[in-house]
């Protein structure tokens, strides 16, 4: 009966949660609804939460505490981290320096004659604007306002311009993602990973597969781009109206340097010490990323002070970075929200029932089933509800155990799931990248989905067999 009601109540929890990421719904509040309710249901089956939880003594409280404590613990960690991130965004922003590195590092653009070959530059560009601005459709916006005009006036389709920008943020290796920070700190809890930081998860480890794994979509982009318009007959001219056009940026030579790089300091930052520790191992340089990120903060305070030469007013506009800290907030309330979700599933015995089947996938030569299962679940998510990044989250607490129990390494399960969910996005045509590329150049989301297909598709299946050549053989 106990495995009636467990299965029961789980494919009820799981299915409530599909449903509300495919209806577009806050589905924070459905994870803690769903965690809590699963934590009701294990007590009432005679399970306690989990073995190391204290409770208040007043049982009816006790899933209430369990969302306190993970509070507690996500915001002395990865919580931290990235509300960090999320300020120095916002202040990048609002002092300017995201618009001049975006201008300065656009510019050359204009001066690559051939259609196709500004293709795969523009699309590898992006990307590397992803590190800017993570976000995906905020990433859009910025280049439909700057480069989608060139590109176009260049002789470029306006549907092949829209299939590039659509996909410009997908798989950067870089350790201010938050999905990234979050596997991070779940990998780090373990022994084999013990004290691993964001910095040497990607470094050592996503980009291995992320970098090839660009180079391959960029290549698909042009093959792909240029057979479209050919079969097509796409458009030449393109529609310009209702887009805006490049605004220059007002500054001398010095300050389009400095600020240009501001943005990008607290990455380059990781990536100098990084390389340094590589060289020289027995140089111990312990730079987090929240230290690279304040330390690029207080230097970008220095150059607002001399570039007002106002230390009031100066001082006034770091009000935004606190602000930006909380506008994450909403992404560390999704972490703890899953982790309360997973905490439910552990209470009434699923994630003990999931690690016995895993079992006996070891020796079998059948490594790759889990993560072939959890990108397939990724890619179904992501293209009904033009967004996987939930779905990855509410699987971090998860991706250990399972990986164990299976008897692989857990970076066969983090890297191409977490990588699936952001390449699959721009092929769902309800994603949000997709229907305001589409709406701007005024085509349809199927039109623009037409032209990231193939290249996002190509980038998945590659990126997948990649994970299983360099992590299976890892093993545990």
């Amino acid at each position: 009966m106990s495995a009636v009601i467990m299965y029961g109540s789980a494919i009820i929890a799981v299915a409530v949660v599909i449903f509300m990421l495919i209806k577009k719904m806050d589905i924070k509040i459905t994870l803690f609804l769903m965690g809590v309710a699963l934590m009701f249901i294990a007590m009432l089956m005679g399970n306690g939460i989990s073995a190391d939880f204290a409770g208040t003594g007043a049982p009816w409280l006790d899933p209430l505490k369990a969302i306190a404590d993970q509070f507690k613990s996500t915001l002395s960690s990865a919580g931290f981290i990235i509300l960090i991130l999320g300020g120095y965004s916002a202040y990048m922003s609002a002092i300017g320096a995201n618009e001049v590195t975006v201008s300065v590092l656009t510019k050359p653009i204009g001066r690559i004659k051939s259609v196709y070959i500004l293709v795969p530059v523009v699309f590898l560009l992006g990307n590397l604007l992803s590190l800017v601005i993570p976000s995906a459709s905020n990433l859009a916006i910025i280049l439909l306002a700057t480069l989608f005009p060139v590109m176009v006036k260049s002789g470029m389709s306006s549907l092949t311009a829209a299939g590039i920008i659509a996909t410009t943020a997908t798989v950067m290796p870089t350790p201010l993602g938050s999905d990234n920070v979050a596997i991070a700190e779940e990998l780090a809890k373990t022994t084999q990973f013990a004290g691993l930081t964001p910095t040497d998860y990607v470094f050592r480890f996503h980009a291995i597969v992320s970098i090839p794994t660009l180079l391959v979509m960029a290549l698909a982009h042009y093959f792909w781009q240029k057979y479209m318009d050919k079969k097509l007959g796409a458009d030449k001219a393109g529609e310009l109206e209702g887009v805006k056009d490049i605004q220059a940026i007002e500054g001398g030579a010095l300050f389009k340097t400095v600020y240009a790089i501001l943005p990008l300091l607290p990455i380059l930052l990781l990536i100098v010490v990084f390389a340094i520790q590589s060289f020289m191992p027995d140089l111990k340089i312990n730079i987090s990323v929240e230290v690279a990120t304040l330390f690029s903060f207080v230097v970008a305070l220095i150059c607002e002070i001399i570039r007002k030469r106002k230390v009031k007013a100066a001082l006034d506009g770091t009000e935004t970075f606190f602000k930006g800290m909380g506008g994450a907030m909403p992404i560390v309330a999704l972490l703890v929200a899953a982790s309360v979700f997973v905490t439910g599933l552990k209470a009434i015995g699923l994630i003990s029932a999931l690690q016995n089947a895993m079992t006996g996938i070891q020796g079998g030569g059948l490594g790759f089933v889990l993560p072939l299962i959890l990108v397939a679940l990724t890619a179904l998510i992501v293209l009904l509800s033009g967004s996987g990044t939930a779905l990855f989250f509410a699987m971090v607490p998860l991706m250990v155990p399972l990986a164990a129990a299976a008897g692989i390494n857990v970076l066969a399960v983090s890297i191409p799931m977490g990588l699936a969910g952001n390449l699959l996005r721009a092929v769902s045509p309800v994603s949000a990248v997709v229907m305001i590329v589409a709406g701007s150049v005024k085509k349809s989301p199927i039109e623009v989905v037409k032209r990231t297909s193939l290249p996002m598709i190509a980038g998945t299946v590659f990126m997948f067999i990649l994970s299983m050549i360099v992590f299976l053989p890892m093993g545990a």
